[in-house]
Parts: C-alpha cells; sequence; structure tokens
C-alpha cells in the first residue's frame, strides 16, 4: 500500500527546473511528477525522500521560507554528495546531545534542507 503523508511541504522557486535539478542530483531526491504549462515552465512537481513528499513550482519566494528535514541512514556520505554536486553548506555534519547525527545546507535560492538520522514521530519521545 503506497504512503500518503499527511504533512507535505511546498516550496516555491524563481526556477522550478532548475531547483529539481540540483534536489535531485545534490540531495538525492526523486520525482515523483513534474507538471509544466505551454510554455515549459514547472508549474508544479512532486519529488520524494524514502516515505516523504516535498511539492515545489515556479513562483515568487516568500520570506519565512520553511526548512525542510530529510532523514538519512549515513549522514557523512550525504553531505558528501551534495558538496560534490554545489550545495550551500550552513554546517557539516555533527552529533547531537541526543544521539543523532545532522548537517545542513541552502539549496540555490535560500531554502534551508536539514538532513538527519533524527526520525521525528507521531508519538512522544521516550526522553520528552
Amino acid at each position: 500500500m503506497a504512503h500518503s503523508p499527511s504533512i507535505v511541504p511546498y516550496l516555491s522557486y524563481r526556477d522550478a527546473a532548475l531547483a529539481i535539478e540540483f534536489l535531485t542530483g545534490a540531495f538525492g531526491l526523486s520525482v515523483v511528477q513534474i507538471q509544466k504549462d505551454e510554455s515549459g515552465t514547472v508549474v508544479h512537481a512532486e519529488l520524494s525522500h524514502g516515505n516523504g513528499v516535498v511539492m515545489l513550482g515556479t513562483g515568487e519566494l516568500s520570506k519565512g521560507s520553511p526548512g525542510i528535514l530529510l532523514v538519512v541512514d549515513d549522514v557523512d556520505a550525504h553531505h558528501a554528495r551534495a558538496v560534490a554536486g554545489g550545495a550551500e553548506v550552513v554546517y557539516g555534519p555533527e552529533s547531537t546531545e541526543w544521539g543523532a547525527r545532522r548537517w545542513r545546507a541552502r539549496d540555490p535560492e535560500g531554502h534551508e534542507w536539514s538532513f538527519g538520522t533524527y526520525q521525528p514521530s507521531t508519538e512522544p519521545p521516550a526522553w520528552g
């Protein structure tokens, strides 16, 4: 059975086609679908990572754009791939006091993406 997330971030990019190229190449997301208008402009796209989805399209950037968290198994390998793909690193791989590894980057249009081993849940944490 297919997983349908109940919370899905939506990001606007001045150049969604270029964003898709970067996000799939540097961050390893996969294209689920892309919809273009008559002129070839990406008006809607869905990219997946694991069982999560992010939607995006061409439009004006809003202030306070949301940050995105992708859960990855190997933080250091993911960081190396993204750096090779041209990612702007906000901070490099680090270990947290709660036992996770993480790192953060900005995509070419300034959206912040976090990557780490911490996996949020709808259940309260054991330590909370």
